[in-house]
């Protein structure tokens, strides 16, 4: 058994490390590691202040610090206030009445009181996470939107969880209002989450909703806060519950049921009301339930009818959004909307906008440039621009004349390390059409031949990837390393239409893995990769992918790299979810193949690696399964100190993880003979 694997890794090295040598340079690990220096700005909606997050001054790793400006005297710098020694700011949003609302994260070390992520797998090591309140002086920082329930008498259990899982967050900024925000509250007596009027200058609030059971706000006026709209979950036998939707009656002030906008649970259809139009009195709904894509609708209350035709449409993709008007000038009014095509694409329809969308991109040529925040004359726009060889940046347009650059998130990275990226498609095998993003090494053309290759899915599984800046990092490092990586959207990807979400229900490991098999089949006829030299990388349910690669007989990979992975789909089926909805929405989908159950099958080499922070794919499934493997291929797993699932991670962690990714590729990817 030693002499085999020694021979494997030689004939690894030569496999998957011939061709990317001829690559250009190599990123280091360290510089897509870095803390970005800028990041989370936003513009308060009075235009008074700027927020962001920064790297704090002579910070030797990384430690993120919080930075406000005075907009009316932007040239005098920012004021920086560094992260505690152990709190460490993760986000920050500029509020109105010179307050800011911080995020901050720390270690956590203990039982965790059956409270959060983690409850039902006896995780002991996570992150709390906290909001806070301060002003433009940093000079105070207060738990945000607390309750003013003494937790004297509380059981410990109880304060504990409040502790780990954080008591109020913002959900309407209420731009018109100057005083007051919306928020949700923990109650913690029932732990029902409560959404009140918040004064951010008093203090005090008023309850608006009162949360439990099994109903949910929807939409608050933007203008006034009052609740328009209400869902509620009722049973309608055989484990189904139906999603009613309810509209506050103008005459009567009571919620009614609208049999147009409620569905089953199990059906899975979008009805998003996102706003209301104050003339009409009609709402907009962003729906699929006319088209297999998201569609923008208008829905009258009083007859409880959709119009004849949609307001907005796209023949190939999905409407993300309609973009409303938040300043007293244009409150409410519709100045465009974004497609959820390969990117989020915004089109303004509102000449003003307009005017300034297209003034930037001519400044940036190349970039997707995106609007965030602007004061009531348009006399100060904060707009971010990126692409995927450009980290985002920040900027700010003063008095349509004059650009201020706030920084960057990577000023370090260079474009000319990133090479070409193309959204592409494909056939599966059973005739469904897979979109995906192809990434190439720079400077590489078909004349130079097939290139090694990765087959990259996202995780979720209810997600998808985007073209554009890849904040992880994985795919510029991976192509600048000369590897082609293949990013599909298999079939349970959400956003890209319905019969494509709805295809890969209970398709673990079947016929989701059917279209990574299949995209790295089409690499191959395209030319584009080696089918030699071929390896399969997920996070999360990617790795799960990596894992089902592992145990799936005469699959197409030469190895597979887990990050993060669930490998056992009867242990993820009682710690699914902390959100009851979820459980009951998505729960019921994870089936297919469960490579746990499948361990006598590994043929080929694997990396699994998790942080021993992640109380969502807990340690348990990448080392239960190292363990059942290790014996049968060659296998590594790593715990990763002090790592969560989710980002930001640790510079030391992404560097870490990253080295781990290249020496893995380079010395064991290699399938036994």
């Amino acid at each position: 058994m030693h002499l085999r694997v020694r021979i494997q890794l030689l004939a690894a090295c030569f496999a998957f490390s011939s061709l990317a040598a001829t690559a250009g340079q190599p990123i280091p690990a360290e510089v897509l590691a870095r803390t970005p220096a800028i990041q989370s700005v936003s513009m308060s909606t009075d235009g008074k202040n700027l927020v962001a997050l920064v790297v704090a001054p002579g910070s030797k790793d990384g430690d993120t610090a919080l930075a406000s400006w005075d907009l009316d005297h932007i040239d005098a710098g920012s004021r920086i206030t560094p992260s505690g020694d152990r709190m460490k700011f993760i986000a920050a949003s500029a509020l109105k009445a010179d307050r800011i609302l911080v995020i901050g994260r720390q270690e956590w070390t203990g039982q965790l009181g059956g409270c959060g992520e983690g409850k039902q797998t006896g995780a002991t090591k996570t992150f709390v996470s906290k909001a806070y309140l301060t002003d433009t002086s940093h000079k105070k920082f207060d738990e945000a939107f607390a309750a003013k329930t003494s937790k004297i008498d509380m059981p410990e259990d109880m304060r504990r969880c409040l502790e780990l899982a954080g008591t109020a967050s913002l959900v309407n900024p209420l731009p018109l209002d100057p005083d007051n925000v919306i928020i949700r509250q923990l109650d913690p007596g029932s732990l029902a989450s409560n959404y009140l009027l918040y004064n951010l200058r008093s203090g005090e609030s008023k309850l608006l909703f009162k949360g439990g059971g099994r109903s949910e706000p929807g939409l608050f006026d933007p203008r006034t806060g009052e609740l328009l709209t209400r869902t509620q979950l009722e049973p309608v036998g055989g484990g189904e519950y139906e999603q009613q939707v309810l509209i506050r009656d103008p005459q009567s002030g009571q919620f009614v049921v609208h049999p147009n906008l409620t569905r089953r649970l199990s059906e899975r259809y979008t009805v998003d009301i996102v706003g209301r139009d104050e003339a009409s009195g009609k709402f907009y709904v962003l729906t699929d339930l006319f088209s297999d894509k998201v569609q923008a609708w208008m829905y009258d209350p009083a007859t409880r009818q959709f119009d004849a035709e949609p307001l907005l449409a796209h023949p190939n993709y999905s409407i993300a959004a309609l973009i409303f008007g938040r300043q007293p000038s244009n409150f409410g009014r519709i100045l465009g909307f974004a497609v959820e095509g390969p990117r989020v694409e915004v089109t303004y329809i509102d000449p003003q906008m307009q005017a300034i969308q297209s003034l930037l991109e001519k400044n940036f040529p190349g970039q997707t440039v995106t609007i965030t925040g602007y004061d009531n004359s348009l006399g100060k726009i904060l707009f971010t621009t990126s692409s995927h060889r450009d980290p985002p940046a920040y900027h700010l347009l003063l008095d349509r004349k004059r650009i201020v650059s706030l920084g960057n998130q990577n000023p370090d990275f260079k474009p000319e390390w990133v090479g070409e990226q193309r959204w592409v498609e494909y056939t599966a095998r059973d005739g469904l059409t897979i979109p995906a993003i192809l990434d190439l090494p720079a400077g590489w053309t078909p004349a130079q031949g097939p290139l090694p290759a990765i087959v990259h899915p996202h995780g979720g599984p209810w997600a998808r990837d985007y073209t554009g800046w890849d904040a992880t990092g994985w795919v510029p490092f991976l192509t600048s390393r000369g590897y082609a990586v293949l990013r599909p959207q298999y079939r349970g990807s959400a956003g890209l239409g319905r019969a494509l979400w709805l295809a890969g229900d209970a398709e673990w490991g079947q016929k989701m893995q059917d279209d990574l098999d299949d995209g790295a089949a089409w690499l191959a006829r395209e030319g584009i990769a080696n089918p030699k030299r071929e390896a399969i990388f997920g996070y999360s349910y990617g790795g799960f992918a990596a894992a089902a690669a592992v145990v799936r007989p005469n699959g197409p990979f030469q190895c597979a790299i887990a990050g993060a992975p669930v490998t056992d789909l009867t242990k993820l089926g009682w710690s699914w979810s902390e959100n009851r909805l979820q459980r009951i929405l998505q729960g019921r989908t994870v089936k297919g193949m469960d490579p746990m159950q499948n361990t006598a099958k590994a043929s080929i080499p694997v990396l699994l690696y998790v942080g021993d922070r992640d109380v969502r794919t807990p340690a348990f499934h990448a080392e239960g399964f190292y363990k059942a493997v290790k014996d049968k291929v060659p296998a590594k797993f790593v715990l990763v100190p002090d790592m969560p699932h989710s980002m930001p991670w640790y510079p030391r962690q992404q560097a870490q993880t990253l080295r781990l990714i290249e020496d893995f590729l380079t010395r064991d990817c290699t399938r036994n003979p």
